[in-house]
């Protein structure tokens, strides 16, 4: 989510803070002296068209023989250090550009740490502007730039702004400053949709993602600039698990923990519909007349915003079609393109140094070329294949090559790019219990921790309530390319069920271990999960109007996954996993029609869910093959 360089305060905190400046990670330990010895930190109140002032750091070169653009990073997670005396560690995406010379801007934006104003959570962007009291992240940050041509000297008149993550938003909406000096920006990993991309995914609350975040996120909730942090929360065991169970239930968390004194959270808590509240914090639909150019950037592995990054380039290359959009996807965490080599998440091998080659080919190349003047031949679409571990540049995204197909699920537990033939009426039956769900990692952890999304999934095959259809071996390679659509049809003695699917890819017995592989663990068989999603049930026809299922029913249960670039290899198999719950990664579903934030213990029901398999039900898959 929205994470970025603070020193933790516990175990989890770090790991929630893990991401917090992600661009700040990479530097050598000999970059905080060169920027000491090479550039001067000013600090300035720049005040904005209602009267706020927004705290700013900005760090310029000490040769003013030339003049130099200006990169900017507008952050809710701090500009710090504060004072003009104690500098940064590292400035820019990367070493390359401290070390190439930029005017380096930083920025605590409206209603956070030193700046004035009132924070809220996404700010809604505005279409119109009539006063100067209709004010967004979009004319905050018209008026910054503005200042800063004004006001600091040898400044070559153009402004790129980048951010990872929350950042990543602030960098998109500072696309509808459509000021004529912004000439490029990089939104990596940005959010674009709260509802979709951290709180909720196809209704299903992110349980684990943001229950640690918001206390340490939740540093003042007034107009008062501060520098004081945020908290934490005493969870009293290494055990997130145990920990979410003893909760018991969403009310929990403010009956046990918050006491209703977190706004955001309460906000979270009082929308679980996709209503006004998140349809103003979509900033996809304000993505129009950019003349910017921009290089989105995203991990194909990012359990935070893979949405935000895959939606920002689709809507920006259909809204924009005259504009120079670029699109990087490689085989990373959240952020994990701005630090380490992002050579593997957990025990798979990606075989490159992916990380390390992106901040030099595509991103410093992106920056370089439109702030600079420097040649490129930077590919409109570049996207890492896991599987083969190869990169592929394409024109556009999804490639024009990847052709629909149907993968459907068979009895037995049988997998196929053919349908379904037999006259019964064939399902697979579990009984979901929402008081014993199905772990989302098979470890003992506090965290959301992001090797889940690699992980081998043999723990979950082997419970009663997941059930698991796969292909014969493959006798030659298939690429997956774009977006994946689950098509179930299912039913359930309750009222509400949620449906989790998994794309595994099922490695040959004769497979060794790599360098990265877990010492308990074999690669033998490895179940090694591609993409998964969850969908609560209620908001299988509208994510504004939910509808109870009627119990024993079938339903159609329609919802994506996201998009991919893998290739299981010629004897590999691919592998569906579908189940009802996943702990604490979401939250519990009661399995009976009600508000979920509002359930109390004993509303928690057993169910028996059925997926169905016949040719008159048919569930599947539609993906793309190339």
């Amino acid at each position: 989510m929205k994470r970025i360089l603070l020193i933790a305060v516990s175990i989890l905190l770090l790991a929630f803070t893990s991401t917090i400046a992600l661009a700040q990670t990479v530097n050598s330990p000999n970059d905080a002296a060169y920027i000491k010895d090479n550039y001067t930190k000013y600090e300035y109140q720049i005040p904005m068209r209602d009267g706020k002032k927004l705290f700013t750091s900005v760090y310029v070169p000490k040769d003013q023989s030339k003049k130099y653009p200006i990169m900017m990073d507008r952050t809710p997670y701090s500009v710090e250090p504060y004072g003009v005396e104690k500098y940064k560690n590292a400035l820019g995406p990367s070493p390359l550009f401290l070390h190439d010379g930029y005017i380096f801007v930083y920025q605590d934006v409206r209603g956070r740490w030193m700046s004035e104003g009132i924070y809220r959570e996404m700010t809604p962007e505005l279409e119109d502007h009539k006063t100067n009291q209709d004010v967004d992240e979009g004319t905050d940050t018209y008026d910054t730039i503005d200042w800063l041509l004004k006001n600091i000297p040898n400044n070559n008149g153009k402004v790129g702004v980048w951010g990872i993550s929350y950042p990543g938003f602030y960098t998109t909406t500072a696309l509808l400053s459509r000021h004529p000096a912004l000439v490029a920006a990089s939104p990596q990993a940005p959010i674009a949709d709260l509802y979709r991309d951290d709180a909720f995914h196809n209704g299903a609350f992110m349980l684990v993602a943001n229950f640690g975040f918001y206390p340490f996120f939740t540093n003042r909730q007034d107009d008062k600039p501060t520098q004081r942090r945020g908290g934490k929360v005493e969870y009293g065991t290494p055990d997130g698990y145990k920990f979410y169970m003893d909760m018991g239930t969403m009310r929990g968390s403010n009956t046990k923990y918050y006491k209703d004194t977190i706004r955001l959270w309460n906000e979270m808590m009082d929308h679980p519909n996709y209503d006004q509240h998140w349809k103003d914090r979509n900033v996809l639909t304000h993505l129009h007349d950019i003349k910017t150019a921009v290089l989105v950037t995203g991990g194909w592995y990012d359990a935070e915003d893979l949405y935000g990054a895959i939606n920002t380039y689709k809507t920006l290359v259909k809204d924009n079609p005259a504009s120079h959009i670029y699109f990087a996807m490689g085989p990373w965490v959240h952020g994990g393109w701005a630090r380490g080599v992002g050579d593997h998440l957990g025990d798979v091998d990606f075989g490159a140094t992916t990380s390390s080659f992106y901040r030099e080919k595509i991103e410093f190349a992106f920056f370089s070329h439109y702030l600079k003047g420097t040649d490129t031949d930077i590919p409109k679409v570049s996207t890492f294949e896991t599987g083969t571990n190869e990169w592929k540049n394409y024109s556009m995204w999804p490639p024009k090559q990847a052709e629909d197909k149907n993968l459907y699920f068979l009895p037995g537990g049988k997998l196929s790019f053919n349908p379904p033939t037999g006259s019964g009426d064939s399902n697979d039956a579990f009984i979901s219990d929402p008081n014993k769900p199905v772990p989302f990692i098979d470890d003992i952890t506090l965290d959301m921790k992001r090797e889940y999304m690699t992980a081998d999934q043999r723990f979950a095959a082997r419970r009663p309530d997941v059930l698991t259809y796969q292909t014969d071996v493959l006798d030659h390679d298939v690429t997956l390319a774009g977006n994946i659509w689950a098509n179930l049809k299912v039913s359930t003695t309750g009222t509400d069920a949620d449906w989790v699917v998994k794309v595994i890819d099922v490695y040959p017995d004769s497979s060794k271990n790599n360098k990265f592989t877990d010492k308990n663990t074999f690669m033998s068989g490895y179940e090694q999960m591609v993409r998964s999603e969850a969908m609560r049930g209620k908001f299988r026809n509208s994510f504004e109007k939910p509808v109870p299922f009627v119990p024993n029913q079938v339903s159609p249960v329609n919802f994506e996954l996201q998009d991919v670039l893998h290739t299981f290899k010629k004897g590999h198999r691919i592998m569906v996993q579908v189940q009802s719950t996943w702990f604490p990664l979401i939250d519990r579903n009661p399995q009976v029609f009600e508000n979920i934030m509002q359930a109390k213990p004993g509303d928690f029901k057993k169910a028996t869910n059925k997926v169905y398999t016949s040719k008159a039900h048919p569930s599947y898959l539609k993906v793309g093959v190339m």
